[in-house]
């Protein structure tokens, strides 16, 4: 290369061109993220098998693991709030982003605004993973923005682009807590009580929540599972007996009895969910139970083992051939009789009166479990709500139907949405939409003893903030005729 090819028109000499430095852990956290947008798939399920991969390939190390788990999440959790500042740092409305451009931004945004990695380090490191998967050109362009972002930090960039409490509360609330408006609205709602409470609920949706295993009763202990994750590593459970919570960075897969199936990784809510059916007193047979709506097989799984303790057996019906399997894999090795089938919850294939206690978990919105699912924050729509009123309301129907005169339904879902709770139950207790048979409410406090803050009964609303679960609910039914 001649002299006045080495020079630039102003006349300084150019710089050599220096090949982009792939960094491992920040490329699977944006094969992740494009991963999420792209196929509306789930942090939980895609990240996983990327970090086997990485471990095999690029030698990943633990450290590794939990720096590549913290972007995707965190990004994840915070990306409303992030949205609103970068959307302040760019001369074009935030749709006309592309999205890897903006994923890129958003995993930038969040080493700067919600990590300890310092500045220059991560625009430095951002820029390198513009350079590797977007091209030097548009690599240009998130350095200028990021460098825009590292003029305020968190706390001076919401009060730029949150509007006051006192103006809009709802608004507030939602871009420095990250959730949509229409989330904040319903939650509150649920809630109730003052700005302290719902903000401490939107906080505790964007911790990242406790690995959570449950021994299932007959198969394994609190203190087997304890002993093999170690004194240091491992809590018992906060309310339910069979429950041992996991320290930061521990591997449920690690352990012999989550490998043969003896236990298993379950939220503490929904341990309670099921141990609350299970406590109610019964008069008469309790010998046939049944999870009407069992997929993916937590909740199926410890009701087998409770069930095998009394002589009774389970039915698990999941309508989705593919969950109906992973109900199988979380109930094989169960020592009591068991059963799973694929059925139509609305349209069942077994007798009315059939059951002494039926649990039907329906599905919902999920609002309810936002800490392990953050995307779901932000593909979930107001008019969601409505769309699974009728199925909700109609398989609760049929549960009532499938039980005996004098069993017991545990109607459940994971969302504390008024419109997805009570309000589905009063609705078919009192035959709006169609008829069902006679039922009355259950108090469902006394069954989850030791339990703070269950409100005023007689059904039970848990919540991230209070109890350190996910935002479960339960309504306990008895059949009357």
């Amino acid at each position: 290369m001649n002299d006045q090819a080495s020079r630039r028109k102003n006349g300084r000499p150019a710089k050599p061109y220096r090949r982009p430095q792939k960094d491992p852990v920040r490329i699977l956290a944006f094969e992740a993220l494009r991963a999420v947008d792209e196929r509306d798939a789930y942090a939980n399920l895609v990240l996983p098998p990327l970090l086997r991969k990485a471990r095999e390939k690029d030698g990943f190390d633990t450290r590794d693991a939990a720096l590549a788990t913290e972007l995707v999440y965190g990004t994840l959790r915070r990306q409303g709030t992030y949205d609103a500042i970068i959307a302040a740092c760019v001369d074009r409305p935030l749709r006309e982003v592309d999205p890897p451009v903006l994923d890129v931004l958003s995993l930038g945004a969040h080493q700067l605004l919600g990590t300890r990695i310092p500045p220059h380090a991560a625009v430095s490191a951002s820029v390198e993973l513009a350079r590797v998967v977007l091209g030097d050109g548009r690599a240009k362009f998130v350095n200028a923005v990021l460098r825009k972002i590292t003029a305020h930090d968190l706390d001076g960039w919401l009060e730029k682009v949150a509007p006051p409490y006192d103006d809009d509360p709802e608004e507030h609330l939602a871009v420095v807590h990250s959730h949509p408006r229409w989330i904040v609205s319903a939650l509150w709602d649920a809630l109730g009580g003052p700005r302290a409470g719902i903000e401490d609920l939107l906080e505790a949706d964007n911790d990242r929540p406790e690995v959570t295993l449950v021994a299932r009763p007959g198969r394994a202990t609190t203190d087997e599972l304890l002993a093999a994750v170690g004194e240091d590593s491992a809590l018992p459970g906060r309310w339910s007996p069979h429950a041992v919570r996991l320290a930061e960075g521990g591997e449920p897969g690690a352990l012999d009895a989550v490998r043969e199936g003896r236990a298993g990784v379950q939220d503490e809510g929904s341990q309670l969910v099921a141990l609350a059916l299970a406590e109610v007193p019964l008069e008469g047979p309790d010998e046939r139970w049944l999870d009407g709506c069992a997929g993916p097989g937590g909740k199926a799984a410890l009701l087998g083992a409770l069930a095998a303790q009394r002589g009774a057996a389970l039915l698990a019906s999941e309508k989705q051939p593919h969950r109906a399997r992973l109900v199988e894999r979380a109930l094989a090795g169960n020592p009591g009789p068991y059963q799973v089938i694929a059925a139509d919850g609305t349209c069942p294939p077994w007798r009315e009166g059939t059951f002494d206690r039926v649990l039907m978990d329906v599905p919902c919105t999920g609002l309810g479990a936002l800490r392990r699912r953050p995307e779901a924050r932000w593909r979930r729509r107001l008019e969601d709500v409505a769309g699974f009123a009728p199925l909700q309301r109609d398989l609760l129907r049929e549960a009532l139907r499938a039980v005996r005169v004098g069993g017991v339904v545990g109607y459940a879902t994971c969302s504390p949405h008024p419109a997805e709770t009570r309000a589905v139950v009063d609705d078919v207790l009192r035959g709006r939409g169609g008829p069902a048979a006679s039922a009355e409410w259950i108090d469902a406090r006394p069954h989850m003893q030791g339990v703070p803050a269950l409100g005023d009964g007689p059904d039970v609303q848990l919540w991230p903030h209070l109890h350190g679960t996910d935002a479960m609910y339960l309504a306990l039914l008895r059949r009357t005729a």
